[in-house]
Protein backbone atom coordinates (compact mmCIF):
# COMPACT_ATOMS: atom_id res chain seq x y z
CA UNK A 1 0.00 0.00 0.00
CA UNK A 2 1.52 3.29 -1.18
CA UNK A 3 1.27 6.15 1.58
CA UNK A 4 0.98 9.76 1.60
CA UNK A 5 0.55 12.26 4.33
CA UNK A 6 -0.85 15.31 3.00
CA UNK A 7 1.07 17.70 5.67
CA UNK A 8 1.77 21.19 6.45
CA UNK A 9 2.45 23.22 10.07
CA UNK A 10 0.28 25.87 8.84
CA UNK A 11 -3.41 26.07 9.22
CA UNK A 12 -5.86 27.52 6.10
CA UNK A 13 -3.52 26.06 3.09
CA UNK A 14 -6.29 23.62 1.95
CA UNK A 15 -4.56 20.62 2.92
CA UNK A 16 -7.79 18.92 3.99
CA UNK A 17 -9.52 19.91 1.29
CA UNK A 18 -6.60 18.04 -1.14
CA UNK A 19 -6.73 15.60 1.03
CA UNK A 20 -10.37 14.77 0.53
CA UNK A 21 -10.88 15.62 -2.96
CA UNK A 22 -7.28 13.31 -4.57
CA UNK A 23 -8.69 10.86 -1.95
CA UNK A 24 -11.75 10.92 -4.43
CA UNK A 25 -9.76 11.25 -7.92
CA UNK A 26 -7.94 8.34 -7.04
CA UNK A 27 -11.09 6.43 -6.50
CA UNK A 28 -12.86 7.59 -9.56
CA UNK A 29 -9.44 5.95 -11.48
CA UNK A 30 -10.11 2.73 -9.53
CA UNK A 31 -8.05 2.53 -6.68
CA UNK A 32 -8.59 1.42 -3.25
CA UNK A 33 -8.44 4.18 -1.52
CA UNK A 34 -8.28 4.92 2.24
CA UNK A 35 -8.29 8.59 3.76
CA UNK A 36 -6.65 8.79 7.66
CA UNK A 37 -8.21 11.75 9.47
CA UNK A 38 -5.35 12.72 11.66
CA UNK A 39 -6.63 16.42 13.16
CA UNK A 40 -9.08 16.36 15.85
CA UNK A 41 -10.90 18.85 14.18
CA UNK A 42 -11.69 15.88 12.10
CA UNK A 43 -12.73 17.84 8.70
CA UNK A 44 -11.56 15.68 6.34
CA UNK A 45 -15.10 13.33 8.02
CA UNK A 46 -17.31 15.79 7.92
CA UNK A 47 -16.33 16.97 4.60
CA UNK A 48 -16.96 13.04 3.78
CA UNK A 49 -20.62 12.95 5.33
CA UNK A 50 -19.33 10.91 8.20
CA UNK A 51 -20.97 12.80 11.07
CA UNK A 52 -20.19 11.83 14.76
CA UNK A 53 -22.59 9.28 14.99
CA UNK A 54 -20.53 7.33 12.45
CA UNK A 55 -17.18 7.51 14.38
CA UNK A 56 -17.59 4.42 16.95
CA UNK A 57 -13.79 4.53 16.52
CA UNK A 58 -11.53 6.41 15.24
CA UNK A 59 -7.84 7.60 14.39
CA UNK A 60 -7.72 8.15 18.57
CA UNK A 61 -8.17 4.64 19.79
CA UNK A 62 -5.99 3.25 16.62
CA UNK A 63 -3.26 5.21 17.97
CA UNK A 64 -4.04 4.48 22.19
CA UNK A 65 -4.22 0.48 20.80
CA UNK A 66 -8.20 0.57 20.79
CA UNK A 67 -8.78 -1.02 17.78
CA UNK A 68 -7.23 -1.69 14.23
CA UNK A 69 -7.56 0.02 11.14
CA UNK A 70 -9.70 -2.66 9.84
CA UNK A 71 -11.81 -1.89 12.85
CA UNK A 72 -12.38 1.26 12.95
CA UNK A 73 -12.87 2.57 9.03
CA UNK A 74 -16.02 3.55 7.42
CA UNK A 75 -17.22 2.69 3.87
CA UNK A 76 -18.11 6.75 2.22
CA UNK A 77 -20.66 7.24 -0.29
CA UNK A 78 -17.73 7.39 -2.93
CA UNK A 79 -16.73 3.64 -4.09
CA UNK A 80 -13.50 2.77 -3.16
CA UNK A 81 -13.04 5.44 -0.75
CA UNK A 82 -13.13 4.11 2.59
CA UNK A 83 -12.16 6.50 6.01
CA UNK A 84 -10.79 6.53 9.46
CA UNK A 85 -12.36 8.74 10.64
CA UNK A 86 -10.98 11.40 13.60
CA UNK A 87 -12.91 12.60 16.48
CA UNK A 88 -12.09 15.43 19.54
CA UNK A 89 -10.71 12.78 21.64
CA UNK A 90 -7.74 12.94 19.11
CA UNK A 91 -6.65 16.60 20.33
CA UNK A 92 -5.80 14.94 24.08
CA UNK A 93 -3.59 11.91 22.04
CA UNK A 94 -0.17 14.15 21.94
CA UNK A 95 -0.18 14.17 25.46
CA UNK A 96 -1.50 10.22 25.80
CA UNK A 97 1.18 9.49 23.43
CA UNK A 98 4.41 10.10 25.13
CA UNK A 99 3.75 7.59 27.62
CA UNK A 100 3.35 5.11 25.17
CA UNK A 101 5.80 2.62 23.58
CA UNK A 102 7.30 3.83 20.19
CA UNK A 103 5.47 6.85 20.48
CA UNK A 104 6.30 7.87 16.66
CA UNK A 105 5.52 4.52 15.25
CA UNK A 106 1.82 3.50 16.11
CA UNK A 107 0.63 4.43 12.83
CA UNK A 108 3.15 2.23 10.80
CA UNK A 109 2.56 -0.47 12.72
CA UNK A 110 -0.78 -0.62 13.10
CA UNK A 111 -0.72 0.49 8.61
CA UNK A 112 1.89 -2.71 8.85
CA UNK A 113 -0.83 -5.01 10.41
CA UNK A 114 -3.73 -3.64 7.82
CA UNK A 115 -4.77 -6.44 5.70
CA UNK A 116 -2.53 -7.03 2.15
CA UNK A 117 -4.43 -5.60 -0.96
CA UNK A 118 -7.26 -4.15 1.22
CA UNK A 119 -5.94 -0.54 -0.26
CA UNK A 120 -4.18 0.39 -2.96
CA UNK A 121 -3.11 3.85 -1.44
CA UNK A 122 -3.40 5.46 1.84
CA UNK A 123 -3.86 9.51 2.38
CA UNK A 124 -2.82 11.05 5.52
CA UNK A 125 -4.62 13.94 6.37
CA UNK A 126 -2.35 15.48 9.03
CA UNK A 127 -3.48 18.35 11.75
CA UNK A 128 -1.63 22.02 11.31
CA UNK A 129 1.62 21.26 13.36
CA UNK A 130 4.08 19.46 14.08
CA UNK A 131 3.48 17.58 17.04
CA UNK A 132 3.71 14.06 17.73
CA UNK A 133 0.50 13.46 15.40
CA UNK A 134 2.31 14.55 12.40
CA UNK A 135 5.30 12.63 13.38
CA UNK A 136 3.35 9.44 13.51
CA UNK A 137 2.17 10.20 10.13
CA UNK A 138 5.42 11.32 8.41
CA UNK A 139 7.25 7.75 10.21
CA UNK A 140 4.17 6.08 8.43
CA UNK A 141 4.34 7.20 5.47
CA UNK A 142 6.96 6.82 2.01
CA UNK A 143 6.39 10.52 0.77
CA UNK A 144 4.85 13.47 1.77
CA UNK A 145 2.37 16.08 -0.16
CA UNK A 146 3.17 19.75 0.31
CA UNK A 147 -0.20 21.77 -0.29
CA UNK A 148 1.12 25.28 0.21
CA UNK A 149 -1.03 28.66 -0.09
CA UNK A 150 -0.02 31.26 -2.61
CA UNK A 151 1.01 33.86 -0.04
CA UNK A 152 3.79 35.76 1.03
CA UNK A 153 4.13 33.65 4.53
CA UNK A 154 4.72 30.83 2.25
CA UNK A 155 8.08 29.90 1.90
CA UNK A 156 8.66 30.81 5.76
CA UNK A 157 6.21 28.31 7.15
CA UNK A 158 8.10 25.67 4.42
CA UNK A 159 11.57 25.76 5.74
CA UNK A 160 10.33 24.88 8.54
CA UNK A 161 8.34 21.68 7.50
CA UNK A 162 11.54 21.05 5.19
CA UNK A 163 13.98 20.99 8.21
CA UNK A 164 10.92 17.98 10.21
CA UNK A 165 11.06 16.11 6.94
CA UNK A 166 15.02 16.27 7.62
CA UNK A 167 14.68 14.95 11.27
CA UNK A 168 12.52 12.24 10.55
CA UNK A 169 14.62 10.96 7.69
CA UNK A 170 17.76 11.26 10.23
CA UNK A 171 15.95 9.51 12.97
CA UNK A 172 13.17 7.57 12.04
CA UNK A 173 12.28 7.21 8.06
CA UNK A 174 15.30 7.27 6.11
CA UNK A 175 13.12 6.22 3.06
CA UNK A 176 10.44 9.49 3.23
CA UNK A 177 10.35 11.85 0.07
CA UNK A 178 8.93 14.55 -1.13
CA UNK A 179 6.46 13.36 -3.32
CA UNK A 180 5.80 17.05 -4.33
CA UNK A 181 4.41 20.70 -3.44
CA UNK A 182 1.17 21.69 -4.25
CA UNK A 183 0.55 25.20 -4.45
CA UNK A 184 -3.55 25.70 -3.29
CA UNK A 185 -5.84 28.77 -3.02
CA UNK A 186 -3.98 30.27 -6.42
CA UNK A 187 -5.44 33.40 -8.05
CA UNK A 188 -4.38 34.73 -11.00
CA UNK A 189 -5.72 37.95 -11.15
CA UNK A 190 -3.57 38.81 -8.04
CA UNK A 191 -0.05 39.55 -8.35
CA UNK A 192 1.42 38.29 -5.56
CA UNK A 193 0.08 34.49 -6.65
CA UNK A 194 2.26 34.97 -9.45
CA UNK A 195 5.14 35.97 -7.62
CA UNK A 196 4.90 33.60 -4.66
CA UNK A 197 4.56 30.74 -7.75
CA UNK A 198 7.70 31.91 -8.91
CA UNK A 199 9.81 32.35 -6.24
CA UNK A 200 8.51 28.73 -5.15
CA UNK A 201 9.75 27.28 -8.05
CA UNK A 202 12.71 28.77 -8.33
CA UNK A 203 13.72 27.47 -4.72
CA UNK A 204 12.20 24.22 -5.19
CA UNK A 205 11.89 23.36 -9.15
CA UNK A 206 10.56 19.94 -10.08
CA UNK A 207 9.36 19.21 -6.96
CA UNK A 208 6.61 21.80 -7.11
CA UNK A 209 3.74 20.10 -9.18
CA UNK A 210 2.78 21.62 -12.69
CA UNK A 211 -0.74 22.26 -11.52
CA UNK A 212 -1.80 24.91 -9.21
CA UNK A 213 -5.14 24.59 -7.40
CA UNK A 214 -7.08 28.01 -7.78
CA UNK A 215 -9.54 29.81 -5.48
CA UNK A 216 -13.01 28.57 -6.15
CA UNK A 217 -16.39 29.00 -4.24
CA UNK A 218 -17.20 25.42 -5.05
CA UNK A 219 -14.18 24.07 -3.07
CA UNK A 220 -15.39 25.87 0.08
CA UNK A 221 -19.17 24.83 -0.28
CA UNK A 222 -18.72 21.49 -0.51
CA UNK A 223 -17.94 20.61 2.18
CA UNK A 224 -21.26 21.74 3.98
CA UNK A 225 -22.83 19.53 1.89
CA UNK A 226 -20.69 16.66 3.18
CA UNK A 227 -19.08 15.50 -0.25
CA UNK A 228 -16.40 15.84 -2.26
CA UNK A 229 -16.18 19.09 -4.76
CA UNK A 230 -15.60 16.33 -7.01
CA UNK A 231 -18.78 14.54 -6.64
CA UNK A 232 -20.98 18.39 -5.73
CA UNK A 233 -19.63 19.75 -8.69
CA UNK A 234 -17.43 18.02 -11.40
CA UNK A 235 -16.94 20.56 -14.03
CA UNK A 236 -16.02 23.84 -11.39
CA UNK A 237 -12.51 24.61 -12.05
CA UNK A 238 -11.48 23.77 -8.43
CA UNK A 239 -12.93 19.69 -9.97
CA UNK A 240 -10.34 19.98 -12.85
CA UNK A 241 -7.44 21.25 -10.80
CA UNK A 242 -7.65 18.41 -8.64
CA UNK A 243 -8.72 15.80 -11.35
CA UNK A 244 -5.15 17.32 -12.79
CA UNK A 245 -3.38 16.60 -9.76
CA UNK A 246 -4.37 13.05 -9.07
CA UNK A 247 -2.80 12.51 -13.02
CA UNK A 248 0.52 14.68 -11.78
CA UNK A 249 0.70 12.34 -8.52
CA UNK A 250 0.21 9.10 -10.11
CA UNK A 251 2.81 10.06 -12.89
CA UNK A 252 5.06 10.37 -10.01
CA UNK A 253 4.80 7.23 -8.04
CA UNK A 254 6.96 4.48 -8.60
CA UNK A 255 6.08 2.81 -11.76
CA UNK A 256 6.28 -1.03 -9.76
CA UNK A 257 3.29 0.58 -6.75
CA UNK A 258 0.99 1.83 -9.86
CA UNK A 259 1.43 -1.65 -11.50
CA UNK A 260 1.03 -3.43 -8.57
Amino acid sequence: MIRIAVANQKGGVGKTTTAINLATALAATGWKVLLIDLDPQGNASTGLGIGQALRDLSSYDLLTGGCTVEEAVVATRVPRLDLLPATVDLSGAEIELVELEQRTHRLDKALDAAPTGRWDVCLIDCPPSLGLLTINALVAAQSILVPLQAEFFALEGLSQLLQTIERIRARFNPELSILGVALTMFDRRNNLSNQVSDDVRACLGKVVFDTVIPRNVRLSEAPSHGIPALIYDHRCPGSEAYIALARELIGRLPKAAVAA
